[in-house]
């Protein structure tokens, strides 16, 4: 029994992992877990790859920029322009025993002590990089899913279904990305949260992280989980960084405006 700590889409931005692994080492974290993309976007590639390999994680799964980063694929269907120059840019800043690694993750990993799958993307193709946005994309994953739990990321919008034993249709855990105060222009993002949903026996559930690196649900703070299998609880945590710091080094990298000023507002 244990708890791990389950990171996402990392994207290369140290100033959002730093404060990660502080609250993960204050909350006494076990063990770690990769879910893909620990490139991509911003400005701290090396310090990104080099710090996720010194945690030793027990699995990790590939996403799509650590594949594009890793084999060199020029094409890199479908990432918009400023995606594939981060792309281009990263590749340059990594070594080659660097891009080995992040490329020898596998698309999916099963940890069978704790009945849990990750992806980064979809479990029924998952080097096709498809997204669960909702209900219809998350039952076509339940189909795939022989594990209690599943953990993804990749589109960068935390959401997550539970499925009752016997039941057909799922059930949408609003409080894991729930937030009144969203719309509210005095909520205050500089404080962190939690959002825990109890595991309960016989359910299958499938939770959508977000991400550490580049938020897009409007909510510009780094986002990761933790599953704690004593409490059989698995809660998101939401924390502040250093936003400026991050933009800052990506414009000193000559890497595209749009990719610093998309972190501010979570988009």
């Amino acid at each position: 029994m244990a708890k791990y700590a389950i990171l996402s889409d990392i994207h290369s931005n140290y100033d959002a992992l730093k404060v990660v692994l502080e609250k993960c080492r204050e909350l006494e974290i076990d063990h770690y877990v990769s879910l893909g993309d620990i490139v991509g976007y911003n400005a701290d590639p090396q310090r990104c790859v080099r710090e996720v390999y010194e945690l030793n994680c027990v699995a990790r799964v590939r996403g799509n920029h650590d594949e594009y980063t890793s084999n060199g694929n020029i094409e890199m269907s479908g990432f918009n322009p400023h995606a594939k120059k981060a792309i281009e840019w990263t590749r340059a800043h990594l070594d080659e025993d660097e891009r080995a690694w992040i490329g020898s993750a596998p698309f999916r990993s099963t940890m069978q002590e704790c009945n849990t799958t990750l992806v980064h993307a979809t479990l029924d193709s998952p080097e096709n990089w498809g997204y669960i946005f909702d209900a219809h994309h998350a039952a076509d994953n339940f189909n795939y899913q022989f594990t209690s739990l599943c953990f993804c990321g990749h589109s960068h919008v935390p959401v997550a279904f539970c499925k009752k034993p016997i039941a057909t249709n799922l059930e949408e855990l609003e409080e894991w990305n729930y937030n009144p105060e969203i719309e509210d222009d005095n909520f205050d993002y500089t404080l962190a949260d939690e959002l825990p949903v109890e595991v309960k026996v016989g359910y299958k559930y499938l939770f959508n992280v977000g991400s550490i690196g580049q938020p897009r649900n409007r909510d510009p703070r780094a986002s990761f989980a933790v599953l704690d299998t004593v409490s059989r609880y698995v809660t998101r945590y939401r924390l502040p960084y250093d936003i400026a710091s991050q933009q800052q080094k990506i414009l000193d990298a000559g890497l595209p405006e749009r990719l610093a000023l998309r972190l501010a507002n979570g988009s």
